[in-house]
Formats: structure tokens, sequence, C-alpha cells
């Protein structure tokens, strides 16, 4: 099985999912699209395809012109059933090549948050464990509008957290089950690049005491999810002719 993440930037690659994929047997090629317009293979001959976070806005194509091709690819990607996972950026991005759009939240949602499973969510393949609600890290401004027949799988106070398009194996979560420790020590370091973060008054050495504790179980949490998505897209996967 072969798997693609699509990077945005070096510090929100695959995380703990590369793991998850080296576990699994799965070889995970990495694009760092804002980077290079050349993927490392074609992108529909791979069994699944992740589209990881980042610092920009999916409604910023004029600052960063892979935004729009990438929006692109992955409606073609949905379209011909080729197993996607959009994390944070990706999942927003998505939404967006769904047919939904990626808009400005109420307000940030940056640290630790309780993320509530809908009914819905507790029945699918890659979300049910999760149920009834955990903690999860996130960190973004923006939130998915879900194009017609999108199925919402976690909630927030804020925004929906996971959904599962329509017709295709296609999932998007806003939390980030992939970040490392090491990623979001550098998160965390880096804070004050964020305005909004700044604005909302983000304490790093409290942020960064509370993730100590947590960061072991929810790297595990994410091992599992992803490790779940990928047998969701082993069993769809048009690249094995497995529907």
């Amino acid at each position: 099985m072969r798997a693609l993440s699509i990077t945005h930037q070096r510090d929100a690659g695959p995380g703990v999912f590369a793991e998850a994929c080296a576990a699994g047997g799965v070889d995970l090629d990495e694009w760092h699209i804002s980077e290079t317009d050349a993927p490392p293979a074609d992108p529909f001959a791979y069994d699944a395809v992740f589209s990881f976070g980042g610092a920009m806005h999916a409604d910023q194509e004029a600052r960063h012109p892979w935004i729009a091709p990438e929006r692109e690819l992955l409606r073609g990607l949905y379209r011909a059933e080729v197993p996607l996972l959009g994390v944070c950026l990706g999942s927003q991005l998505l939404a967006g090549a769904a047919g939904g759009a990626a808009v400005a939240s109420s307000r940030p949602e940056i640290g630790w948050i309780e993320v509530e499973v809908t009914p819905e969510g507790a029945e699918d393949p890659v979300l049910a464990p999760l149920a009834p609600r955990f903690g999860a890290f996130s960190w973004h401004s923006y939130e998915c509008e879900l194009p017609a027949g999108s199925t919402v799988l976690a909630r927030s106070p804020v925004c929906v957290q996971a959904y599962r398009l329509p017709d295709g194996p296609a999932w998007g979560i806003q939390f980030h089950a992939e970040v490392s420790a090491l990623q979001v020590a550098a998160w965390i370091e880096e804070y004050h690049v964020d305005p909004d973060a700044v604005r909302i008054g983000v304490d790093p050495q409290r942020l960064g005491a509370e993730t100590a504790t947590r960061i072991g179980a929810w790297n595990q949490l994410g091992r599992e999810l992803c490790s779940r998505f990928l047998e969701a897209a082993a069993a769809y996967s048009p690249v094995s002719g497995v529907r």
C-alpha cells in the first residue's frame, strides 16, 4: 500500500501519522507542495492521500499560489474515489474541493479543547473509538462549511471537528491528531508569529506544561486514528480495485 502526504510547510508534516504508516507497512511519500509543483508520483496512483495543515489560510490563494491547484487536485481525487484525509488546513481545502468552503471561525481554537463525537461519528470506522468525547490539540482560526450531504462526526463548541464527505472515502479533521511532540513544541515556541495566538493571549509556558502531560496519550490516539483511516482506505481504494 502507498500513501501520499501533501505537506504545506516543513514543521507541519505527517508527524505520528508517518509512524502509523511505517508500522502498517505503508510506503509514505511526502510532497512539499509549497516548494515544488512536481509530486513524487502521480497522486491518482496512491491508495490514500493526506493533506496536512499550515499557518496559511485556505482563502489566501494570492499569497500562496499552490492553494488553488491543490484544491483542484483534491476535487479530482475525491471524484476518483481515492481515499482522502484532510487535517486542519487540509480539511478546509478538502471541504472546498467538494463544494463547501473555509471561513473564519467565531474565535480561534489554540491548545487543548474538548470535542464531542456525534451519534454518526460513533458509528464511523475512523472516529468511532473516540466516542463519546475526547480532548484534542487544536490550532486554527478558520473552519469548514461542509458541502450538502456531508456527515458531521464530531464537534466542539466552536465548529465542526470531524466530517465525512458523501459519495466517497473522504474524511476531514480540524484537530491535529498527527502532531508529534517535536512539532507541537516548535509551534508553541513560535506562537508569537501567529497574530491570532497573540490576540487571544496564548500563554506558551502554560500550554507547554499542559502539552507535556498529554502529548504521549495524544500521539497514541493519532497513530490509531491514522491506522483506522488506512484500513478504511484499503477497503475502498480504486488502485486496489476494492470498493
